[in-house]
């Protein structure tokens, strides 16, 4: 595509220029010519130059200004002579090529239109038509995570990701915000949930030890077809919200195994606050104190077993149980029933997202 972008410059230039102009690649080949018996011809003397470091040089009759990626330019204009006006309009060429090449690869690059897919910004009647004209595979299953950066740090972690995953006719690597990083992955078909999470706590771990970088990823559902990655990408931020809500400790979050605070998450606030006040006598939960806080949750995560819990919490058996009496008659509800359990745990959860107030998407 950039060949046939740059003849047809050059043949409109051409006209207005009383001198031979063309285009160089990084080998040396020229490209595009006004002269187009010389398009094919490679210039070995351009490379030996140093036409590619970036300043305008002059080899064998003719001027050069390289142009494209700042660090390592690909291409130069060349212009036949060495005089002032040679050097003058190689510059502008330069400058006007250099724009167009941006401008083209906006319009053609993989990775702006996977962001533009995710973000909403393109409509879904025109998705199919550029993913045609991208030649991009639309039948191929596809994950969002989204690395989320916790804290300040020097290294470009945008960078980092992109060299985890340098693929990039399967894999993008996307900037959504100055904290979150998107990692468009092309996945089997029937890849599993606990794969995706060891491949998102390899990220995680690597952030950590080497580049000294706390992260959290949240991983959205596996999709297939480009017009779905918009869905993944906002089940990963989901996962990402609501683990920040009710699962603080969690560095990874995926969307599949949210469970019921996934639920709680999508509750209305006004609904929340009238269940609250069904369950618990007014003021009653925030006269539970962190103590006993802590003991009903060591209590659940011992599946309601008395003699387990006491254990853990090196208390005495009777300890516990007159703990637990105690929260009866505060909230009215015996967490040694199950059913009384089920409602206790989740108004709390209910609780802690009302006080969370997360981002909605």
């Amino acid at each position: 595509m950039p060949n046939r972008l740059f003849q047809s410059i050059v043949n409109q230039m051409r006209d207005s220029i009383d001198r031979n102009i063309g285009v160089v690649d990084e080998s040396g080949a020229v490209i595009a010519c006004s002269e187009l018996g010389q398009i094919g011809e490679i210039r070995k003397g351009v490379v030996a130059a140093g036409v590619f470091a970036g300043l305008q040089t002059c080899v064998d009759g003719c001027t050069y200004k390289a142009f494209g990626n700042t660090v390592h330019p690909e291409y130069a204009v060349f212009l036949e002579g060495t005089d002032d006006a040679s050097k003058r309009y190689a510059d502008i060429i330069a400058v006007a090529m250099d724009q167009i090449k941006q401008n083209n690869d906006e319009k053609f690059d993989r990775s702006n239109f996977v962001k533009n897919v995710i973000l909403d910004n393109i409509l879904p009647g025109d998705i199919y038509i550029k993913s045609r004209e991208l030649h991009f595979n639309n039948d191929a299953t596809r994950v969002v995570f989204i690395i989320r950066v916790t804290q300040q740090t020097d290294i470009s972690v945008y960078d980092v990701i992109q060299n985890f995953f340098p693929d990039k006719t399967k894999d993008f690597v996307i900037n959504v915000n100055e904290n979150d990083i998107a990692l468009i992955k092309e996945v089997r078909p029937n890849v599993e949930m606990k794969d995706l999470e060891k491949l998102a706590r390899s990220i995680c771990d690597t952030l950590s030890t080497e580049f000294y970088c706390s992260s959290l990823v949240g991983i959205g559902t596996c999709v297939t077809g480009i017009k779905d990655l918009a869905y993944s990408f906002k089940e990963a931020q989901v996962a990402l919200e609501v683990g920040k809500v009710f699962d603080t400790e969690q560095p990874i979050v995926s969307y599949e195994n949210l469970g019921i605070a996934r639920l709680i998450y999508q509750l209305p606030t006004t609904l929340c606050d009238m269940f609250l006040r069904e369950v618990f006598k007014t003021g009653s939960i925030e006269s539970l104190d962190q103590e006993t806080l802590f003991t009903i949750q060591k209590f659940f995560e011992n599946n309601l077993n008395v003699s387990e819990t006491s254990r853990k919490l090196f208390v005495h058996r009777n300890t516990l149980v007159y703990r637990l009496e105690k929260i009866k008659k505060i909230t009215g509800l015996d967490l040694r029933e199950f059913d009384d359990a089920i409602v206790f745990k989740v108004a709390l959860m209910v609780n802690k997202y009302l006080e969370s107030s997360p981002v909605k998407y």
